[in-house]
């Protein structure tokens, strides 16, 4: 079975799927289910957890089958992600963390300093680290150095849907970060977009508002599910060599004229 690991957990599916932005608790439900996915990534600034006689998104994600994968959105300091974790950790989440440091709120890019300080100090801390980066080689790598288990580069500003605008740059990531999951973190908008990230050789793929923000969200996360399997039969069976001219589909050897 094809199946995607990081650290010491394997999973079937490799769509990874946000809480926010939907329309209802309800919604979010559904679509978690019609996706497939069996991580959902929570913004642990942003959710309820301690008051427990109030709703909150946690009730409606069922944990029995879908792991919860906290996040540190929101944070701009390393100190301020790495407190986020922790309480993370203490209230019974998970000692999992999507790493996230932004740099500048406009763009939501990241601040690779931070990231990597936050990194070094939570791995040494058992945590299981998938730092959100840029599509940056080099910073990756040094990533995958700090102990990260997985490296989650943007194909595209947060919430954009503008798709995988640095194609070539996955590529080279991919090719080069072999020992951790290179997972498309940010950008994704429509199913291609997942497919084309998931072709150029992604383990994963990490979607919020693609989903959340279609008019028909249902519908899109079940387009999404498939797109992300499409895309990585695609890749695993390897595209056919691209050409300037045609090539007949019949060929004419052996044919009586």
């Amino acid at each position: 079975m094809d199946t995607l690991k990081i650290a010491d957990r394997e999973f079937r599916s490799r769509l990874i799927v946000g809480s926010g932005k939907y329309r209802s608790f309800h919604e979010m439900k559904r679509c978690h289910e019609l996706s497939g996915t069996e991580m959902v990534t929570v913004a642990v600034r942003r959710v309820n957890l301690t008051d427990r006689s109030k709703e909150s998104l946690l009730d409606y994600i069922d944990r029995s089958k879908i792991f919860i994968l906290p996040n540190t959105a929101a944070c701009y300091t390393a100190d301020e992600a790495i407190r986020t974790a922790r309480l993370a950790r203490e209230v019974g989440l998970s000692n999992w963390i999507k790493l996230e440091v932004i740099g500048d709120e406009q763009t939501l890019f990241p601040d690779v300093e931070g990231l990597l300080e936050a990194t070094r100090v939570l791995v040494k801390e058992g945590f299981v680290v998938l730092p959100y980066t840029n599509d940056d080689l080099v910073t990756a790598k040094k990533l995958v150095d700090a102990g990260a288990a997985a490296v989650m580069p943007l194909g595209a500003p947060i919430g954009s849907g503008l798709g995988i605008q640095n194609p070539a740059n996955i590529r080279i990531l991919r090719e080069r970060i072999t020992s951790v999951p290179v997972i498309i973190d940010a950008g994704v908008g429509i199913a291609s977009d997942a497919a084309i990230a998931m072709e150029l050789g992604a383990d994963a793929v990490l979607m919020n508002t693609g989903i959340a923000a279609a008019e028909d969200s249902e519908k899109m996360a079940l387009a999404m599910k498939y797109a992300v399997e499409a895309g990585r039969l695609a890749h695993l069976a390897g595209r056919m060599e691209k050409k300037l001219y045609a090539t007949a589909s019949s060929p004419l050897a052996g044919v009586v004229r």
